[in-house]
């Protein structure tokens, strides 16, 4: 199970990133579970943002973008 990429997996922030000036913490459910990783965005976004992982920056820490297609 090492090798499951979360990319394209969706989560919500529970700490806002900072755009380039700082990561936050984003929950997103990996094989029925639900899994803390460290987040860097593009822009900064606040707490409770739905996004989408775009990349993986290493074991824990990965790339995200706001994800509208959420809460429907």
């Amino acid at each position: 199970m090492g090798d499951y990429s979360v990319i394209g997996c969706t989560g919500s922030l529970t700490v806002a990133t900072r755009g380039p000036a700082g990561a936050g913490e984003v929950l997103v459910v990996v094989r029925g579970s639900k899994e803390s990783y460290l987040a860097w965005s593009t822009d900064p976004l606040p707490r409770g943002t739905e996004v989408l992982v775009i990349d993986i920056h290493g074991a824990r820490t990965v790339q995200v973008e706001p994800w509208p297609g959420l809460g429907m």
